[in-house]
């Protein structure tokens, strides 16, 4: 991941004349229980360590959340769409805040002052989380800037695209998922419209790293890494966490977002005519196994 992101800040830089030159933004998605915060917080080590010595700044898209009160204000506006019950999918993020952030970390190495970027506090509010006051600061100049998160890159689609997915089976969860006992075509719908706001966070993104589980169980896998995390959590605190029931209920709200939208990371627009992701030949794809091992790792 390190020789993939700093053989990318290299071309980066290539285009720039002179000392000052934006950050190299790159986009880290990977579904959840992956160990996608830890490859990232890894990533970050290797980075800014010795021999390379750069300075990095990492922001979780999670940190882009609405504050409490706009999360319960579109769940009661969704009141039947229990993809928007609460936070996660595309919808429950603060564009406007996000899209301002990034256009001021673009134009970091140009400017004098510090930036600060939120943090959300998923335990506030018996686990519904909210946004704290203050942030964590960051300061000019920055090489890298990472944005990390189970749906960066998901790029809304076409109407007759959702309509043929949902017609069929998950693959290697259909004894395990009902998609129509969980949500409407409708819920879905709306969350490819609202993903349509992401698409200029998108955009900023010069290059990608995507982590993903083998194709053989693309989406069971996902249950069996999530479950293995709250466990490692309850373990150490005491046993507090959710049972083995919630850990499925929890991530079954995630798998809409993976089958109908997760090939955006590859494709983009093209599905609606319009154009394939910027990073495209500046991506990597990292497969791991079951047990979060490396199977292999590849271009595109």
């Amino acid at each position: 991941m390190a020789e993939h992101v700093l053989s990318c800040l290299k071309n980066h830089r290539s285009r720039f004349v002179g000392p000052r030159f934006p950050p190299l933004f790159v986009g880290v998605q990977g579904p959840q229980g992956s160990g996608k915060t830890f490859l990232t917080s890894h990533l970050h080590r290797q980075l800014s360590t010795s021999p390379h010595l750069l300075s990095v700044a990492v922001l979780s898209i999670d940190d882009l959340y609405l504050t409490h009160d706009g999360l319960a204000s579109l769940a009661r506006h969704h009141s039947q769409n229990r993809l928007l019950q609460g936070r996660g999918l595309p919808g429950t993020h603060d564009i406007e805040l996000g899209s301002t952030l990034l256009e001021k970390i673009k134009r970091i190495n140009g400017e004098p002052d510090e930036l600060e970027l939120p943090i959300f506090d998923k335990s506030l509010f018996e686990g519904e989380g909210d946004r704290l006051p203050h942030g964590k600061v960051i300061r000019p100049p920055i090489d890298v800037f990472i944005l990390e998160g189970w749906c960066v890159g998901f790029y809304p689609t076409s109407v007759s695209l959702i309509e043929e997915r949902w017609d069929k089976p998950v693959p290697g969860l259909e004894d395990r998922f009902d998609l129509k006992s969980l949500v409407r075509m409708e819920d879905v719908l709306t969350i490819n419209d609202k993903l349509k706001a992401y698409v200029k966070w998108w955009d900023t993104l010069d290059a990608f790293i995507q982590i993903k589980g083998p194709s053989s169980s693309l989406y069971k896998v996902i249950y069996r890494w999530r479950l293995e995390q709250e466990h490692y959590m309850k373990a150490r605190n005491g046993g507090k966490g959710m049972t083995d029931e919630q850990v499925k209920a929890f991530i079954d709200r995630y798998i809409p977002g993976y089958v109908f939208f997760g090939d955006g990371t590859t494709n983009g627009l093209l599905h609606t005519g319009g154009k394939a992701p910027r990073w495209i030949g500046s991506g990597l794809m990292v497969t791991i196994g079951q047990d979060r091992e490396l199977i292999e790792t590849s271009k595109f």
